[in-house]
This record gives structure tokens, sequence and C-alpha cells, in this order.
């Protein structure tokens, strides 16, 4: 009875054994940090927009979203053993995460390999604070009297051969996508992921140059693509995103806008995307979860 009782302890501790070794491989923490609330109902829902992404990904074998809201969390443990950061929040001089000490935080995450994302309004951080720390760590970023920031139709008609595109067929989509981000000297390094013609009407005043439109530059650019999502491989072994739609909530509802987040979110955790992309279903019910009170 003694000897069975041991195989039987054995063979139970193997199993235990082998099954942390395939977890411990395969498990992936997601931070997502949602903003403070912002702009008008059906915009700038950050909260619900990270909460019905981290539905999505907790629905994925060996993945745990975890959602900070509010802004920055107020005990940075969450970052402990985190794979990838994705910010979805305002930005410019509001932004959550330009502090100095959040940004040497961050450093230190991105220094040790930890993919970092930003979404919509994120994705802008002034020049001089923060400017030269998302070129490095998310391949771009709005950059005032540079970027412009305009509500028009993307038509998305191709993709690049890339993980964050698995999956992710044509669409057209309305919403504010910022465009003419400032990136590396000849896109060095970065890959863009989502590109479509803009109307010229979108580059703002000719000859009026103000914060978010009408500058030379931008106007030299007339009837060209532009790049409204990117990524970026760094040297330091981590993985960057930007992405520049998601003023409307809404758009969360549209397969292939979810999807090619999603796959974006997982890539840059260096978890291995589905051939066919991230499947996640979301319904009108979970479109109005979660709102804030505006």
């Amino acid at each position: 009875m003694k000897i069975k009782i041991l195989w039987a302890a054995i063979a139970l501790g193997l199993a235990l054994g082998a099954s942390v070794r395939q977890v411990d491989a395969s498990d992936k923490k997601i931070v997502l940090i949602a903003g403070a609330q912002s702009h008008g109902a059906g915009q700038h829902e950050f909260k619900a927009g990270c909460l019905l992404l981290e539905q999505c990904l907790d629905a994925l074998p060996g993945i745990e979203a975890v959602v900070v809201t509010g802004g920055w969390p107020k005990d940075t443990a969450v970052f402990d053993g985190a794979d990838a950061v994705m910010i979805f929040s305002d930005g410019g001089n509001g932004h959550p995460a330009i502090a100095p000490e959040r940004l040497e935080l961050l450093r230190g995450l991105m220094s040790r390999g930890v993919g970092f994302g930003c979404v919509h309004y994120a994705v802008e951080v002034p020049k001089d604070k923060g400017g030269a720390e998302w070129l490095a760590w998310t391949g771009g970023y709005f950059e005032t009297f540079w970027s412009v920031n305009p509500h028009w139709t993307a038509d998305f008609t191709s993709f690049p051969v890339h993980p964050i595109t698995r999956g992710v067929k044509p669409f057209k989509i309305q919403d504010e996508w910022y465009y003419h981000m400032r990136f590396p000297e000849g896109m060095r390094g970065v890959t863009p992921i989502l590109t479509a013609v803009p109307p010229d009407s979108t580059r703002g005043r000719e000859g009026v140059n103000n914060p978010h439109g009408g500058n030379p530059a931008v106007f030299a650019r007339k009837g060209m693509p532009e790049h409204v999502m990117w990524a970026i491989e760094r040297p330091d072994g981590g993985r960057g995103f930007g992405m520049t739609g998601g003023h409307f909530h809404k758009n969360w509802g549209d397969d292939n806008f979810r999807k090619v987040v999603l796959n974006a979110i997982l890539w840059s955790a260096k978890a291995e995307v589905p051939a066919t992309g991230v499947a996640s279903t979301v319904t009108p019910e979970d479109l109005r979860k979660n709102l804030d009170p505006k």
C-alpha cells in the first residue's frame, strides 16, 4: 500500500511539475492602462475600451490581461512580471506616463524587453518630455506642429506581411485618424501596419500653421498615403506599436479594427499570434458595458 501511495505521489508531483513548467513557458501578462474620463459620450471611452480588450484577451489560453483604470496605477507593483504594457488615454501635456519618475519606470521595463503599445491620444507626447522615448519604444509619435489629428474615413485595402496583420481583411472605418507622425529618419526599423490616403482637406488650412495641422511638411504630401499604425522591434529585444484610431468606442465593434489591435498586443508581448489572427466576438451589449457616466 505504501509503495502504491508513494508512486501515486511521485506521479502527481511529476504531473504538477509538468503543468507548472507548461504554464510558466506560455503565460503572458499584459497590463492595459486606461486613462481618466475624457470627451463626450462614446468618445475616448478608455475604461470601456480596455475592459473590452481584456475580455477578448482573457479568452485566449496562456494570456492574463490586467486593466488599470483612471490613469497611471497607484500601485506600480501591477507591472511586476509584465510582458507588455498598452496605454489608451489622453496625451499631450496631460499624458499619464510622462512624469519623470514614470518615464524612468517605463525605461526600466523597456530595458528588460517588455512590449509597449499606445492607442489614439496616448501616441501624443511632448517632444521634449517623452518624444525621444516614444520614438524608441513604439517607433513613432504625434508631434505638435508636425502631425495632424483630423476625422476621416480611412480605407485600408492592403497590409504588409506581419504577425499583426494576420487574418485582417480590407476594411473602411471613420475615426480620428492622426497621421504624419514623427518617425525615425527613413522609417528605420519601423514597419507600417495600417496605411491609407487621407483627403487633402484633412491636412488643415494651408499657410495657417497650428499645433495640430496646416504645416508645410503636411501639405507637401498631398495625395500621398499616410501611416496610422506601425510596429517596431527594438534593439533592447522588446517590441512596440502605435495606433492612432480609437476615438469612437463603437469602432471596437468592427472585427478587423479590433483584431489588428488584439494582434498587436499579443505580438508586443511576444505571444504567438494565431495564423488567422485573434478571434473574438463583441456584441452590442458588450459595447454598452462600462461606459463612463458622461
